[in-house]
């Protein structure tokens, strides 16, 4: 442990100073214990290579921006977070040892919520919590639409494209107008808030020239610190539907049958269709025990007896009750065209309806945010992503599933995740490999088994829509058309706003040039 200790990355007195000096006593934590509780839960025990040197904690706009002026002054980089609940694709740690975290716990406000047109502006501290509470508490007839777990940060998810599944869920529309402090402390705002006191800054997507917010999802270009919201009025009518597929061989149907619905305008948000062994603990006692790999037969049985089938699909609808009725009846003819397949549904709620609910499902697709899925979690039960995006073809999904199965199986592990309906177009296959936090071997297994998921599953012309710091590198180098061609346009931007390559440095293969220098 001395060894270890001895070895962790600190900053000098002086840099210390001058960060207390601008943020107080209390906005500036160094004192190893306490850094390491912004660590990733769900890394190798005992590696710290992504181990930070302090974390700091700004309460203003005004603090953010002294703290990159200090940054650039002794060229230390910076890695923010929001809530620091990016679980299973690093957490809140930095790529490079050493960094300064910077943390938005204190700068949790919800600045605004407009009615009339039906957003909100929020600080990046802001969870989905604080801002559901914060409607709720105003008596406002909006819902934002929210992730699985409640815990996190609105912009942190958001910009790092986390799904949420109402409307505005799809293809990550829910963040409009930012406000971004640059590497050299200055301060930008998108779009329409280029105007001074411009009137329409979180209403229209784009501006005049270049439109910037997308630059600063998954970028290591500038720091968020606050942005506007899109929220919907809450619908006269509401269902959530569970729709099941009886065996394997009609996942190609499945997937057709939901992009037909969606490019009607049927189905909206994002529809999940989820493994057996995915969907099943979360409805039933199911059969599975313990981590072994299950065999297809296994399998199926598990599948007939909880009555969610081999892919078991979570969606919704929303709108005026005989919208609803009538997209329900349309679903039902779709789906229920594939032998042995089945439509469930809820009762169609209204609004004052939503405070009874109590099924996760149910409550998310309402915009409610919940605990259920952690708090469901075994202890000790970590999990780290793979997720590549696919066109919505049942056969090309059949092919990646099949490869992406086959390559877990040889480890020894069973495929778990689904396939998530980011638009009408292409959906994303996630597949959360599981492992014990507490052994290493099973984590290095774990890592190991996503990281021949990266080359293999890229060089078949499928690549990651969101990649773990550990193998952000290999996760962009499938994006090598041309030699490369996006990543060196995207690093002479780098090195353009960022010159010192201060913020983030190696966030999704985005380095600075220093970093080929050396």
């Amino acid at each position: 442990m001395t060894d270890v200790l001895a070895s962790r990355p600190t900053l000098t007195d002086e840099v210390i100073a001058k960060f207390v000096e601008a943020l107080g006593e209390e906005g500036v934590v160094t004192e190893p214990a306490a850094v390491d509780e912004f660590k990733d839960p769900y890394y190798i025990p005992g590696d710290d290579k992504f181990t930070a040197s302090a974390v700091v904690f700004p309460t203003s706009t005004e603090q953010v921006q002294q703290i990159m002026r200090i940054a650039n002054e002794y060229e230390i980089p910076v890695w923010p977070h929001g809530q620091g609940r990016n679980y299973g694709y690093g957490g809140p740690s930095p790529k490079v040892r050493g960094s300064v975290q910077l943390s938005f716990h204190r700068m949790n406000k919800v600045l605004e919520i407009n009615e009339e047109l039906a957003y909100a502006v929020v600080e990046p501290g802001v969870r989905w919590f604080d801002l559901y509470e914060a409607i709720e508490a105003g008596g406002y007839s909006l819902q934002i639409s929210v992730p699985d777990l409640g815990w996190g940060s609105v912009i942190g998810n958001s910009l790092d494209n986390g799904m949420t599944y109402m409307p505005y869920g799809a293809d990550f529309q829910l963040l409009n107008g930012l406000e971004v402090v640059l590497a050299d402390g200055s301060l930008l705002r998108t779009g329409m808030g280029a105007i001074p006191d411009g009137k329409a800054w979180h209403t229209y997507k784009r501006g005049l020239g270049p439109s910037l917010d997308p630059l600063f999802a998954q970028s290591n270009l500038g720091i968020v610190v606050n942005a506007g919201v899109w929220l919907k009025r809450k619908p006269a009518g509401y269902s959530a539907l569970f729709m099941t597929l009886k065996t394997d061989k009609e996942l190609e149907a499945g997937v057709n049958a939901i992009r037909e619905l969606r490019l009607e305008g049927v189905l909206e948000g994002v529809p999940c269709m989820y493994t057996t062994l995915t969907a099943a603990p979360q409805l039933i006692d199911s059969e599975i025990e313990g981590p072994g790999l299950l065999t297809d037969e296994q399998i199926q049985r598990i599948a007939d007896k909880s009555g969610v089938g081999r892919w078991g699909t979570r969606a919704a609808v929303w709108g005026p009750k005989k919208i609803v009725e009538y997209k329900i009846e349309r679903i039902k003819e779709v789906w229920e065209a594939i032998p042995g397949a089945v439509v469930n549904h809820s009762p169609i709620y209204a609004p004052e309806d939503y405070k009874g609910l109590t099924n996760s499902a149910e409550q998310i697709q309402a915009g409610i945010p919940t605990q259920q899925l952690i708090e469901a979690t075994p202890p000790n039960m970590g999990h780290i992503g793979f997720s590549p995006i696919v066109p919505m073809e049942g056969d090309q999904v059949r092919f990646v599933v099949d490869q992406m199965r086959m390559r877990i199986e040889e480890a020894g592990l069973n495929f778990l995740g689904g396939v998530m309906s980011f638009n009408e177009r292409s959906c994303c296959i996630i597949a959360g490999i599981p492992f014990d936090v507490t052994d290493t071997e099973q984590a290095e297994r774990a890592f190991g088994v996503v990281r021949k998921l990266v080359k293999e599953i890229g060089e078949l012309g499928y690549g990651e829509y969101r990649a773990h710091i550990d193998y952000m590198d290999e996760a962009q180098a499938v994006y090598n058309f041309n030699d490369g061609a996006y990543r060196k346009f995207v690093e002479k931007i780098k090195d353009a706003v960022d010159p010192k390559g201060i913020i983030m440095p190696g966030r999704h293969g985005i380095w600075p040039s220093s970093h080929y220098e050396k």
